[in-house]
């Protein structure tokens, strides 16, 4: 993890030599504009060129960021065959890390896209609210999601530093799961949803005890970290988020920072890992800082898993 916070130290210190040099150079223009004396040779240098050049790309990546992508949702549709089912299909649909504020950002939009798509069971997990102020707001967008079997939710560390003590799932028909498992079935098909607070990740057996070999189990936790622990576990499919895909990521590399202990390397989408499914959601809000409500090459995301039989059910 250490290596992320270096990396960002990096990006950032390139970020402010760019600028802190394009503000050298545009006082040196105004200053021969002043003066009458002619541009001086520096401000004429390819390298002054090229200064601008990637100032200029950095103010348009920053309105990008703030304007543009952090508002632009992207709905992933990922086909999950299985042996454990025989003839039904389920539609889980996945939403992460609202980051909720008291005013409206891409809460309604959600809503409509999550309603959509017409799911049998959603998922959140975690990451609420970036303030308390901002319970009304949550509230109201998880009441207005719709599923057909149900809602259910695990919590995340936002949840812990923002909205400890507060009923955040009151009048929303989510289920919020602690340390347990819960039996549904759909068409005669059984399948079980565990679910782990952030605060007791600790508990995973626990929690998975309650998850019979043999049944399709789908394992909910706020971060990805667990995954490579849950080997020999009845877990086809293991949901988390926390990452936002980095939230601001560079092209070819990836995110900067994740504050995963496996650093980038689940730091969004699918993977196998021993038998298990995992999908790091990257969320939809941003984190509380005016600073950090931007998003670069990590769109928001909702995900959608349409888990059946590995072959269509033949009819009589």
């Amino acid at each position: 993890m250490i290596w992320q916070f270096v990396s960002v130290a990096i990006f950032l210190a390139i970020v402010a030599a760019i600028y802190i040099r394009e503000i050298f150079l545009l006082s040196a223009f105004l200053r021969s504009k002043l003066s009458r004396k002619g541009y001086p040779p520096a401000l004429r240098a390819k390298s002054a060129v090229i200064n601008h050049f990637f100032a200029v790309i950095g103010i348009f990546c920053i309105f990008y960021g703030y304007f543009i992508e952090s508002r632009w949702i992207e709905v992933k549709i990922i086909k999950m065959p299985t042996a454990k089912f025989t003839h039904t299909t389920l539609r889980i649909v996945q939403i992460s890390d609202l980051h909720c504020e008291a005013k409206i950002r891409n809460e309604n939009r959600t809503v409509e896209i999550v309603n959509s798509l017409n799911p049998d069971i959603i998922i959140f997990t975690g990451d609420s609210l970036n303030t308390p102020k901002a319970l009304p707001v949550f509230r109201d967008t998880m009441r207005r999601l719709k599923a057909a079997i149900g809602k259910y939710a695990v919590t995340g560390n936002n949840d812990l530093a923002f909205a400890r003590g507060l009923d955040l799932f009151h009048s929303t028909d989510f289920y919020l799961l602690k340390e347990e498992s819960v039996r549904l079935t759909k068409d005669g098909e059984l399948f079980f949803i565990s679910g782990l607070s952030y605060e007791y990740s600790d508990q995973w057996r626990k929690t998975l005890a309650g998850a019979p070999a043999g049944s399709y189990s789908i394992f909910l936790c706020h971060k990805p970290d667990l995954v490579e622990e849950l080997k020999g576990f009845n877990v086809d499919l293991y949901l988390a988020g926390h990452t936002h895909g980095g939230q601001i990521a560079l092209p070819f590399y990836g995110a900067l920072l994740t504050l995963s202990k496996y650093g980038k390397k689940y730091e969004s989408g699918e993977y196998s890992v021993n038998g298990i499914t995992l999908y790091v959601n990257r969320g939809i809000g941003t984190e509380g800082s005016a600073l950090l409500a931007a998003r670069f090459f990590a769109r928001p995301e909702i995900a959608v898993f349409d888990i059946g039989p590995n072959k269509p059910h033949a009819k009589d």
